[in-house]
């Protein structure tokens, strides 16, 4: 486990703009990323941060908590205290990875914490390495039915990404085997040097390399095309019924009140409505969402159910 801060300072209007419910405590919040630094999580995070400390009248620390697919950050925020001075921000595989755990679950992503807004939501795209010569769903299929190709990438047991890829052996009919690496940088690497054929990733990662032609875009998983590669299909134009997109969110520890959810959800929704934080967003795929609480726990509980379904269907276990 790695553990790394960096602060947001109030600025000098901050103490103007804070709100009673959420100004009452003397020390930073904090906000737990369970990933290493430098990732879209991460990214996301910090950008959020910077502008939510002057809003609240409060120094906003992001820590970086890494491990275990997550889950090391996850818990740690499920044992806080629910004063709302720690938070968690995480992708959606919050919510896949207890049920990959499964007897040693870790945390309930129901139970144990209180879910804040829902800040984005992201395509996945299956990338084929120049080596394959693919070009489509259809080729992958054909290919994977003649034996040809056996095995795709993804950034880790459990991802989403994962999901996606067994939900496609499942809906064309083929059993191509998981190769999980530890991140996306790694995956990305053998699908350039055609050490794997192909690979599901989130468009930003790859979009140099689609420009550059030295990587295949094959197929987004969400219901419309991405933006950031607009040229390629969903799987749902190319004839399987597969659609699994990231999003990401703000958590709190079970237990906290009311008044405090949405002080920091009307932050938050105001924060995803300025233009620059818009922009850098969809800069890097990310359309940005927010809405009530209410509806971002719906969401997390609906995820959570679904994906514990998958997990369980597929036989998907930490690896």
């Amino acid at each position: 486990m790695t553990a790394t801060r960096r602060s947001f300072t109030l600025g000098i209007a901050g103490a103007a703009l804070a709100l009673p419910a959420l100004a009452q405590g003397s020390r930073a919040v904090s906000i737990v990323v369970a990933f290493p630094p430098g990732g879209e999580t991460d990214v996301l995070a910090r950008i959020y941060a910077e502008r939510l400390a002057p809003r609240i009248g409060r120094n906003v620390v992001v820590e970086n908590r890494s491990g275990a697919s997550g889950t090391i950050g996850a818990v740690y925020v499920s044992r806080a205290a629910p004063d709302g001075d720690t938070l968690l921000f995480a992708p959606n595989t919050f919510a896949i990875a207890p049920h990959v755990m499964r007897a040693q679950q870790p945390y309930d992503p129901v139970a144990d914490f209180t879910p804040i807004i829902q800040t984005g939501t992201n395509a996945l795209i299956l990338m084929a390495s120049r080596q394959s010569g693919l070009r489509s769903l259809a080729d992958v299929v054909a290919q994977a039915k003649a034996g040809r190709v056996g095995n795709y990438g993804s950034p880790g047991s459990g991802s989403p990404m994962n999901v996606l890829g067994e939900l496609f052996n499942r809906t064309a009919g083929i059993s191509l085997a998981e190769v999980a690496y530890r991140g996306t940088a790694p995956l990305v690497a053998d699908l350039l040097a055609g050490v794997v054929p192909v690979g599901f990733v989130t468009p930003a990662v790859v979009t140099e390399h689609v420009r550059a032609g030295t990587i295949t875009p094959i197929a987004v998983s969400s219901r419309d095309r991405a933006a950031l590669v607009p040229d390629v299909p969903t799987f749902i134009e190319s004839g399987f019924d597969v659609e699994v997109t990231a999003w990401y969110g703000l958590f709190g520890p079970r237990g906290m009140q009311a008044a405090q959810t949405e002080a920091l959800n009307t932050q938050m929704n105001a924060i995803l409505a300025m233009p620059e934080v818009r922009e850098r967003m969809l800069g890097m795929g990310i359309a940005p969402a927010g809405g009530t609480a209410a509806q971002f726990a719906a969401l997390v509980r609906a995820e959570s159910e679904r994906y514990g379904r998958l997990v369980r269907e597929f036989n998907i276990s930490a690896g």
